[in-house]
C-alpha cells in the first residue's frame, strides 16, 4: 500500500515536470509581441510562466487521473 503511494508521487512529479515543459515549448512558439506593451517584457514573461504552469499542471492532472481510472477498473472485476 505504502509503495503504491510512493510510486504515484513519483510519477505525478514526473508528469507535472513533463507536461510544464511541453506546455512551455508549445507557448514559445506563439507570437505573443503584438499583445505585450513596451516595457513590460518581464511582466509578460511572469504571466505566460503562470499560464504554462497552469495549463501543464491540469494537463497532468487529466493524465493522472486517467491513469489511476485505468487502476481502479480491476475492483470492477
Amino acid at each position: 500500500m505504502n509503495i503504491q503511494i510512493g510510486q504515484m508521487a513519483i510519477i505525478s512529479i514526473i508528469s507535472h515536470i513533463i507536461f510544464i515543459s511541453l506546455t512551455w515549448k508549445v507557448v514559445v512558439t506563439i507570437n505573443f509581441d503584438p499583445l505585450i506593451r513596451k516595457g513590460r517584457v518581464t511582466e509578460a514573461r511572469i504571466l505566460l510562466l503562470f499560464i504554462t504552469i497552469v495549463i501543464g499542471s491540469g494537463v497532468s492532472r487529466f493524465f493522472l487521473e486517467i491513469l489511476q481510472w485505468s487502476r481502479d477498473l480491476l475492483y470492477l472485476f
